[in-house]
């Protein structure tokens, strides 16, 4: 009994000896000659007590070891450190730290930083429709078209009207709107009074088909009633239905100036407008087809659709073709289509321009209706020479007139 009692002294006495080795053998050596290291350590593990009760401390830095903090994350309350100096800045001990120093210069470098926003970036263009009117301009209107494919139905917003010139002190604007070619019914907006910038906000709907409705044009007319009542055309706009206007279910905001209807009545053939511009620098020859006027169709023929063919010749043979979009049923047809063709400047004196009005029949066949060319002195006279001239004189600008057509057949 007492032999085991002994025996069991023993065992706790070798245990002790063996746990204060090994904790001795853990225990960190202190290095020599830091005295404020020790204060600091202290002070420290006091901050984490506040900001974190169960952290650990981590051992303080030795001086040999060199840091530097980068120039772009020195701060304020940075105070350099020498050798075998430690010393903290003073500042909350449970202040979050800042990721990235903010200044409030705007310097290039600040749009760089993480979070934050360079207003640059975000910045429309600025709208300048409703500021910037050209020289002798009528006017201009502001409008939308929508298309709905399974109920057929065209939706056009007729929504304002700005610098409307009035043939008198006062204006009374209003717009009738046509789908061509039927030029016989009309959808009317309400008259806005003493005003020539009226604010619309008007909605009207016309029935067409899927088929026919990139054939169609839209017409805006916009009139001055007077006292009288009488009705003074100011301008208009004409706005083809293309496919790609179209191709989207969505609505479309649009802007047009407005053009001066030719108050002359049409030539005997009928009148073809269209525009002309060259670009020396490109050698580049600008046709474009607007709308003809006044034609005489042959109804008898059956299907009655027309189209323009534009010729480029040199000493009377033809160079190149290209022809318009068809357009069903209209003795008025707007085009609006651009075509080039290539062109030196020096075969511009043997060259010319012929714009020819065919009407589509049955059977794949076309009989023309009229004819213009356009050219130096060799090949026309007049209105066409004149024409030929202002395009020439005026480099990279389109130059619009109207033509009258006459019934010479080509060569």
């Amino acid at each position: 009994m007492i032999g085991g009692l002994l025996l069991l002294l023993l065992l706790i006495g070798v245990s002790c000896c063996l746990w204060r080795r090994l904790c001795a053998t853990f225990t960190y050596e202190e290095l020599p000659g830091t005295p404020a290291m020790a204060t600091t350590a202290a002070s420290s593990r006091q901050d984490d007590k506040l900001c974190q009760p169960h952290a650990r401390t981590q051992p303080s830095r030795p001086p040999a070891v060199p840091f530097v903090v980068p120039p772009s994350l020195q701060g304020p309350d940075l105070v350099p450190l020498h050798s075998r100096e430690w010393t903290q800045a003073p500042q909350d001990p449970c202040a979050p730290p800042e990721l990235l120093p903010h200044t409030s210069s705007g310097s290039f470098g600040d749009a760089c930083l993480v979070g934050t926003i360079n207003p640059e970036l975000y910045k429309f263009p600025e709208d300048k429709s409703e500021t910037d009117f050209p020289d002798g301009c009528l006017g201009r209107l502001w409008f939308s078209v929508e298309y709905q494919q399974e109920a057929e139905r065209l939706l056009v917003g007729l929504i304002k009207a700005r610098q409307l010139q009035a043939p008198s002190e006062t204006c009374s604007p209003l717009v009738k709107l046509h789908l061509l070619p039927d030029e016989r019914r009309f959808l009317q907006s309400k008259t806005k009074r003493k005003t020539c910038n009226p604010q619309f906000d008007e909605h009207f709907i016309f029935q067409v088909s899927s088929k026919s409705v990139t054939q169609r044009v839209l017409k805006f007319s916009v009139y001055h009633v007077d006292r009288q009542r009488k009705h003074q055309l100011l301008g208009q706009v004409l706005f083809p239905l293309k496919n790609e206007t179209l191709a989207s279910d969505c609505r479309r905001i649009i802007w047009r100036d407005l053009e001066a209807d030719s108050l002359e009545p049409p030539s005997e053939f009928g009148d073809l407008q269209f525009c002309l511009s060259y670009n020396d620098y490109l050698s580049r020859l600008t046709v474009v087809v607007l709308r003809a006027k006044g034609l005489r169709l042959q109804e008898d023929r059956g299907v009655v659709s027309v189209f323009v063919k534009v010729s480029l010749m040199n000493h009377n043979k033809f160079v190149k073709c290209k022809k318009t979009s068809v357009v069903l049923g209209s003795i008025n047809p707007v085009y609006n289509e651009t075509f080039s063709f290539k062109a030196n400047a020096a075969e511009l004196d043997t060259a010319s321009l012929s714009l020819t009005v065919f009407q589509s029949t049955e059977g794949d066949k076309s009989h023309q209706l009229g004819r213009v060319v356009v050219g130096p002195y060799m090949y026309s006279r007049g209105k066409e020479l004149e024409h030929w001239d202002e395009m020439l004189s005026k480099p990279k600008e389109l130059v619009k007139r109207w033509h009258a057509l006459c019934r010479t057949f080509e060569p």
